[in-house]
């Protein structure tokens, strides 16, 4: 079987509310979600969530290839692009390629990709996490309440603009978590937008009222000096590594041990995924994969024997795909459905007429210009002031 040819679509996830973290929020709560479908001469067609912009540039690297030599063609795409370089939208873009050529190996297999990769279980377990900034405090114990109902025992909220505020929220959602257990497991994400001694003054703020099991993305995450100096400070870890394309980025974070859970953003592949939880591994660290559309990393996850726990942002799935797993236990239920377990209904998605938002001027992914600068409160979504100076 050989690949022949490539397909784009885009569809949108409908969150039925805002969503966001301290650099913005989309306040329509739908996101664009873009899909690869990477095509054989053998009839099967493999499935890649993400953005893929350079796709055209990529794909030479793949035409007429096998596509079960995942490995061998994750680095063949590396190595197309070596004189200008892997990051950003490239790497996205590889990562993309690289989703859809496991799903592919898998579905040849005959099984889902979890048993190619070799795991044991179907169940993965993981933590709550709604990009859940925009939401005043009742609507986010609302949230939880339902992710309660599934049995989760873990949390991760958005915050780091309002210290007070982050205490009330982690304090309120442990409440609602502890139905499951007495202890919940819960985390902070700041999304790197406190500065160095900013991150080791409010977290220790924060440690003196709720238990942390991780503090995430403190400050950049190139910065390996400010994280191990949060990491020395705390009594929680730092957790980071989502936005980290490539081995080299995460290598020097490692050897300084300035993180202690280790992250993977699934839009970078699956192929990213396993090197780094590989790396991981080998500085005796656990890896937690970071939540994304249909959970694509579950099943990498499942056969990863540092796996923690794997970020959940959403019980629903993007319009017009179907997945073959359920949300339930604390945790994901990988079903057996060949490949990635992803069903795409390409009539429905071609008759869309919404759009998706993910990546507007006042969205998470655009960095404010003050971004860790703030010296005085400044006013965020329902009434959160920003409180950097206390």
């Amino acid at each position: 079987m050989k690949i022949t040819g490539y397909r784009s679509l885009r569809t949108v996830h409908r969150w039925g509310r805002p969503v966001g973290d301290a650099n913005g929020f989309i306040a329509s709560g739908v996101t664009e979600v873009p899909v690869l479908l990477l095509e054989t001469d053998g009839g099967l067609t493999g499935v890649g969530l993400g953005a893929h912009a350079d796709a055209g540039r990529i794909f030479p690297a793949l035409a007429g290839q096998d596509p079960r030599a995942t490995t061998a063609l994750y680095d063949r795409m590396l190595a197309h692009t070596f004189k200008s370089g892997h990051g950003g939208m490239t790497f996205g873009t590889i990562g993309a390629f690289d989703m859809a050529l496991w799903d592919l190996k898998a579905k040849m297999a005959d099984e889902p990709l979890w048993r190619t990769l070799g795991a044991a279980d179907r169940f993965v377990p993981g933590y709550a996490s709604g990009l859940d900034f925009a939401l005043d405090d009742d609507e986010l114990v609302a949230l939880y309440a339902r992710w309660a109902e599934r049995g989760f025992t873990g949390a991760k909220i958005k915050g780091g603009l309002d210290t007070d505020r982050d205490i009330v929220r982690l304090g309120a959602v442990a409440e609602v978590l502890r139905g499951n257990t007495r202890s919940p497991a819960m985390m902070l994400d700041v999304n790197e937008n406190w500065g160095r001694h900013q991150a080791v003054r409010l977290l220790a703020r924060i440690e003196d009222r709720v238990e942390l099991t991780w503090i995430e993305e403190p400050v950049r995450r190139w910065d390996v000096e400010g994280n191990r100096a949060v990491g020395r400070a705390a009594r929680t870890a730092v957790a980071s590594g989502e936005n980290l394309t490539g081995l080299e980025q995460f290598r020097p974070l490692l050897a300084a041990d300035a993180v202690q859970v280790v992250q993977a953003a699934s839009a970078w592949g699956i192929t990213h995924f396993l090197r780094v939880a590989t790396l991981a591994l080998g500085h005796d660290l656990p890896v937690s994969p970071v939540g994304y559309n249909a959970n694509p990393l579950a099943h990498a996850a499942a056969a990863t024997p540092n796996h923690l726990v794997t970020e959940v942002q959403d019980t629903g799935m993007p319009f017009g795909l179907t997945v073959d797993q359920v949300i339930a236990d604390g945790g994901i239920v990988l079903g057996d459905t060949p490949g990635l377990g992803i069903s795409v209904d390409e009539a429905a998605i071609g008759a869309l007429q919404e759009t998706g938002e993910w990546s507007h001027p006042d969205g998470p992914h655009v960095r404010p210009v003050d971004a860790g600068l703030r010296l005085v409160p400044e006013e965020g979504p329902a009434g959160a002031g920003a409180d950097v100076t206390s």
